[in-house]
């Protein structure tokens, strides 16, 4: 009955695929943007304790220390070793005149805390050479590439030992790293504090973060109080600190109102369409029904019948929208496309599709209530 009418069975199973490609896509692009506003404190995974100015809203609100902070946070007790991190946008000038802005990260000059977790070409320890500089996989065969001799030419990716000039000094690729694309998509740098202090404009306060690592037996909430405390600085773990970042862009910006209504109308239209054709599927096929109730079979074995029929409907469409998905997140993979896609969202996605059956089947329960057997016996 349900296989044998192909136009509307195929009609009810692009419907709900539609509505479930649209639900995992738009989901894992939602999550895949809010994992990249906090993409750099994942890839900074040493310390314990991030320390900054209260007011910061979230990890780029950046509102400078002095200098004699990181004095006082290391004389903390429970402080193992503090050290100073500085992130900033300076602008680069790229060869054929045109400027990028990176955003740039000073490492502590002796230890490197908070280096890219992957180097792909050279060690983290080549920052320690002459103006030396890491610069991001994405940014080194994208933004800062060098471009062709013409307009349509292929660009050049940036390579071990090119210069770069950044804020009218000069600077040499001595790595290439894979990092987390930050929410802007915007090149990162590496380099040392102190030279990072040189490309930064010129300002009474520069110090951004201070990392610290907690001593063996201390709690670190205890450790964050008191550094609150003497201080007068605002500690998070990484954990509360993403936590700050991801609930700013929640709150502050339009993003996740925009993605709940893209999921919210993939939601109605997979009703509409499901529910239209299959209510109509069940007219057509009433005289069947009917043929089956005269032979004894109850309402409770006919609503059995079609609700069956729609989580089939359900379990094909489902399967074939995801599927178009995760291929999505194949080829947004590594690209500028935010995506992605936990094992969270296709539950949640098979949740959605089986209460869009749901409601189908049950808007054709009335119809199939009413129906008299003596209908197969009419004209």
């Amino acid at each position: 009955m349900l296989i044998g009418n192909r136009g509307k069975f195929y009609a009810m199973v692009f419907g709900v695929a539609l509505t479930s490609l649209i639900i995992t896509q738009q989901t894992s692009i939602f999550l895949g943007l809010m994992s990249r506003t906090v993409g750099f404190i994942y890839d900074t995974a040493q310390p314990d304790l991030w320390v900054m100015d209260p007011k910061v809203q979230f990890v780029d609100d950046i509102k400078p220390l002095q200098d004699t902070k990181l004095l006082q946070v290391r004389g903390v007790e429970g402080v193992q070793w503090a050290v100073p991190l500085y992130k900033g946008s300076i602008r680069a000038r790229l060869p054929n005149g045109t400027f990028q802005t990176c955003n740039v990260i000073g490492l502590d000059d002796a230890t490197l805390i908070a280096g890219p977790p992957v180097m792909v070409e050279g060690t983290l320890g080549d920052l320690r050479r002459a103006d030396g500089v890491i610069v991001d996989e994405a940014a080194a065969k994208g933004k800062l590439a060098k471009p062709g001799a013409t307009p349509d030419a292929p660009k050049t990716p940036l390579r071990v030992g090119d210069i770069l000039e950044l804020n009218d000094n000069r600077a040499v690729v001595v790595g290439i790293a894979s990092v987390t694309r930050t929410f802007q998509s915007q090149p990162v740098v590496y380099t040392t504090y102190s030279r990072a202090m040189r490309f930064a404009p010129r300002e009474r306060k520069l110090l951004s973060f201070i990392l610290v690592k907690a001593k063996d037996g201390y709690k670190l909430s205890d450790v964050a109080k008191r550094i609150e405390k003497q201080a007068s600085l605002a500690a998070f773990t990484a954990n509360q600190f993403r936590g700050i970042t991801i609930r700013y862009f929640m709150k502050n910006t339009g993003i996740p109102i925009n993605f709940g209504i893209a999921i919210g109308l993939g939601f109605l239209v997979g009703v509409a369409i499901v529910g239209q054709t299959f209510f109509s599927f069940i007219v057509d096929n009433m005289r069947y029904l009917g043929i089956l109730k005269a032979m004894g079979a109850s309402n409770k074995l006919l609503f059995q019948m079609i609700l069956l029929q729609t989580f089939l409907v359900g379990a094909i469409g489902s399967g074939l929208g995801m599927g178009v998905a995760c291929f999505t997140s194949i080829l947004a993979k590594n690209s500028e496309l935010a995506f992605y896609l936990p094992w969270q969202i296709p539950v949640i996605t098979v949740l959605a599709t089986s209460l869009i059956t749901l409601i189908t089947a049950m808007a054709s329960l009335r119809k199939v209530l009413r129906l008299e057997p003596g209908i197969v016996f009419r004209g």
